[in-house]
């Protein structure tokens, strides 16, 4: 037997991440869920009591402050323990981005099980969802933004699985490469790209070095000149528009950097890219090109 308070929102239209249901049960000593499949994430957090999780062909003994994840098709079984069974709220959702930030918190498959001190605000969050349960924007709104502050609660008190060294290492120029990627059009240095991976750049700049071959700097200027080189393939775009739009507030600095690194100034070289069809000129074309793909693998799902 088993007191639960559920919601079911049927009414939502999907996007990068909204809410299925929340809800929470006071479980009756040895009440079970399943074996069975979900078809969305659920994070389930004991607020008491104990219990066990079995997936994956592991078992996991909980007691509060616990949470467990379950996958979308991933058969699993739950179970309250008989002399304390437990309390527990939880909360299921999708859409295009939930794998990703579930991925980004930590917890998987492989590794179900967080520990969060976030008792009161957990179960806060969830009440709140609940109490805001009508059909309608407002609310609909309202529970998707609760959402994200419930997994962003999590994600704060989820300890992260122990990585190797070569994944942290990865990772690290994986992210740095996509800031770039994404802001290379800003003047953006190197200090940038450091803070935002939350590394220093003596560090950034081995990683660099051993993943690329070459500076954090370097990389930052060869990306922004291969895009520039892009551009100047459009015939009535300015070059000072070029250089702003690729990072350089000064013309003269662009066309000093883009010379230095093609050996031509970047009039010449579109004069020479649109004019003659060349052997030459068809290598600079495929060096930009795999010089953008490199990029993109670099960075899963990024743009070039």
């Amino acid at each position: 037997m088993e007191k639960a308070y559920k919601l079911e929102f049927g009414n939502e239209k999907g996007g990068e991440l909204y809410m299925n249901c929340c809800g929470c049960s006071q479980t009756e000593p040895l009440h079970s869920f399943g074996p069975a499949l979900k078809p969305h994430y659920l994070i389930h957090y004991v607020l008491s009591g104990k219990g066990v999780f079995h997936t994956g062909g592991k078992e996991y003994p909980l007691e509060a402050g616990y949470g467990f994840l379950i996958e979308p098709g991933q058969m699993s079984f739950y179970q309250a323990d008989e002399k304390e069974p437990w309390t527990y709220i939880w909360v299921g959702f999708a859409g295009s981005r939930a794998e990703s930030y579930v991925k980004n918190m930590g917890i998987s498959t492989q590794h179900p099980v967080f520990r969060s001190e976030k008792s009161d605000e957990l179960y806060g969050i969830v009440r709140d969802m609940m109490d805001h349960n009508t059909f309608g924007i407002s609310n609909e709104l309202r529970r998707n933004g609760l959402l994200h502050i419930f997994l962003s609660v999590v994600a704060q008190s989820t300890p992260v699985t122990e990585k190797s060294e070569s994944d942290k290492a990865n990772q690290y120029v994986s992210r740095a490469v996509e800031f770039i990627q994404r802001n290379f059009c800003n003047p953006i240095k190197v200090t940038d790209v450091a803070d935002y991976v939350c590394i220093n750049r003596s560090y950034l700049y081995t990683l660099f070095q051993n993943s690329l071959g070459m500076s954090p700097q370097q990389f930052l200027a060869t990306y922004r000149l291969t895009k520039a080189a892009q551009m100047l393939m459009i015939p009535d775009l300015p070059v000072e528009s070029i250089a702003l739009s690729c990072g350089y507030q000064d013309p003269l600095v662009f066309t000093k950097a883009f010379k230095q690194m093609k050996k031509v100034s970047p009039s010449v070289y579109r004069r020479q890219m649109l004019q003659d069809e060349n052997r030459a000129n068809r290598e600079h074309l495929r060096q930009v090109e795999d010089f953008i793909e490199k990029v993109g693998k670099l960075v899963p799902g990024g743009e070039p």
